[in-house]
């Protein structure tokens, strides 16, 4: 079976890759994912029917349940290249599969039709697994409309779990987004479902991925304290250093504290710059700054920086095969790429990161790239201490639009747009951001605007991570309260979003369930989605591409 995979925005030539991803995934790898989300889905079609029947076996479901968080965010974009992780996982899952058909046969004294069909294939070796004896993959569905909206709950499902999985670590779980999460993912296995119910499911994923970031957001803060407003360093120091990408907050905890008096600084990059603004992690002294920029920008910057890099979580890029960094990156959780060590986890859940500090002791230190501080920490409780005076500079009028600009950065070309268009918003408009798209815009000196009541208000209000969007979604929500609004779309805000990978599917699901319209999605709109779902979309959301130059379109103002 050959590979087709077009859930990201870099699909080849805007259809989909056939012979290895954009992103750097071998085809083999594709298919092993492709195994991996399969064998999700039969779990979750057991699961699903034991609950429909009241019979469940709560150890086992909640075991059940981690491991479809896990099985899916490892297939996100850039997160896990390693195919003997991937075939272990699929084992793992034939594994629960079977205690969950067990379970049923103890109950039942056959199995239905599609319970036995989905049992039918076993696979016991990667050869195996990339060789199934019916299409698995995004092909299996031969509607076009089917087909997409299968794929778009999916890629939902996707973000959903990856969002789970990051509260689940911190200690929050809720059962009924967990439910969904198997409910969903099983009824992209189960062909009863026609277009109309697949297109309630995921509009229901849409409110269900807002409650899963409400949860992520009260894990976070209830762990780490509210995020403040904070001037983080990207210049370098002259001690040794780690460098933390991905999203996961805990392991980054876990590193400062096994680190924190070990003569090192620990930086971080892309997405984990947010951590700065978190009063937690912010007691750590030898937390330094930020270094570098999104995600793509990683080779020339893990070649300056020297000291062991830790994934902890998506947004790898495989490196050239001369790279000077190789024995130097480490994983961990879901992250994965072959040759690179991986920290695992205890039966506790402690991470033992000992290596990589001995490491860092014997390296030289950063290289900078650059100088000066950049701003993050506007999450929803302290835009809400700044809403007085955002709210008092719109009445004014000296603050007249807001613009939504968050999302994922990436390299296509088109994205330079994201620049020029943040580049030629006049001086009293004010970007609301998160994710690391900011990386287009927040270096480049945007003048803050001093109203005449005295208050200042910066030009650009970071909310962190792609996982804290929520955190604009309440403020969007808080300022259509305050002016009495009956349709959030009639305040002076405009979206204007930049997506790569599956969670900025679940935060746009999220947005149309709040009822926002007129979205401006790009660079590019997904392959995935069919004529019909476009047409959909645009009809019933007013959903569009980016214009291909940063016009600068008006929004009503207030």
């Amino acid at each position: 079976m050959s590979m087709f995979c077009f859930q990201c925005q870099e699909a080849a030539n805007g259809e989909g890759c056939k012979t290895g991803g954009v992103c750097g995934k071998s085809s083999v790898t594709a298919e092993l994912q492709d195994c991996l989300v399969h064998v999700a889905r039969s779990v979750a079609l057991f699961m699903n029917r034991l609950s429909n029947q009241s019979m469940s076996n709560e150890v086992l479901f909640n075991e059940c349940s981690s491991w479809i968080r896990i099985a899916l965010f490892t297939t996100i974009t850039n997160a896990n290249f390693d195919n003997l992780v991937i075939e272990a996982r699929v084992l793992e899952g034939l594994g629960l599969r079977h205690a969950l058909k067990s379970l049923y046969l103890s109950l039942e004294d056959e199995l239905e039709d599609d319970l036995s069909l989905c049992c039918l294939w076993t696979p016991a070796s990667c050869e195996q697994m990339c060789s199934p004896p019916h299409p698995i993959g995004v092909l299996r569905t031969s509607d076009p409309d089917t087909r997409s909206l299968k794929e778009l709950l999916t890629y939902g499902l996707k973000g959903f779990a990856a969002y789970l999985h990051h509260a689940a670590e911190l200690g929050v779980e809720e059962p009924i987004l967990n439910a969904f999460l198997v409910r969903g993912l099983a009824a992209t296995f189960d062909n009863s479902h026609d277009s109309s119910a697949l297109k309630e499911l995921v509009f229901e994923a849409g409110a269900k991925g807002v409650e899963a970031m409400a949860l992520l957001d009260t894990a976070n803060t209830s762990r780490y304290g509210h995020p403040e407003v904070s001037q983080v360093r990207i210049d370098v120091g002259k001690r040794p250093g780690i460098l933390v990408s991905g999203h996961d907050l805990s392991d980054l905890e876990t590193l400062l504290e096994q680190s924190k008096d070990a003569g090192i600084d620990v930086y971080t990059h892309s997405e984990m710059l947010p951590a700065h603004s978190y009063p937690r992690l912010k007691k750590y002294l030898h937390l330094y700054g930020n270094y570098g920029n999104a995600w793509w920008n990683q080779h020339q910057e893990f070649t300056s920086f020297h000291g062991p890099i830790l994934f902890t979580t998506n947004c790898i890029v495989p490196p050239p095969s001369n790279a000077t960094y190789l024995d130097k990156v480490f994983t961990t959780g879901v992250a994965g790429f072959p040759g690179y060590r991986h920290i695992e986890s205890y039966a506790n859940g402690f991470k033992d990161f000992s290596e990589l500090i001995s490491l860092a002791k014997s390296c030289q230190s950063p290289d900078a790239l650059e100088q000066g501080s950049i701003t993050t920490g506007f999450g929803h409780e302290q835009v809400a201490k700044l809403s007085k005076s955002i709210l008092k500079a719109i009445n004014s009028g000296e603050v007249k639009r807001f613009v939504v600009m968050a999302g994922c950065d990436g390299r296509h070309p088109q994205r330079s747009y994201y620049t020029d268009f943040a580049k030629q918003l006049d001086d009293d408009a004010v970007i609301l951001t998160a994710g690391c798209a900011k990386y287009r815009y927040n270096k480049l000196g945007l003048e803050p605007i001093v109203c005449s009541s005295g208050d200042v208000i910066p030009r650009v209000l970071d909310a962190g991570q792609c996982n804290d969007s929520y955190s604009i979604a309440l403020t969007a929500l808080s300022f259509q309260k305050a002016f009495g609004l009956d349709d959030i779309n009639d305040l002076p805000i405009e979206y204007n979003i930049a997506w790569y990978e599956q969670k900025a599917v679940i935060v746009l699901l999220a947005l149309l369930h709040l009822g926002v319209k007129n979205i401006q999605l790009g660079p590019t709109l997904p392959a995935f989605f069919s004529p019909g779902v476009t047409r959909l979309l645009i009809e019933q959301f007013g959903i569009k591409q980016i214009q291909s130059t940063a016009e600068i379109t008006k929004c009503q103002v207030y």
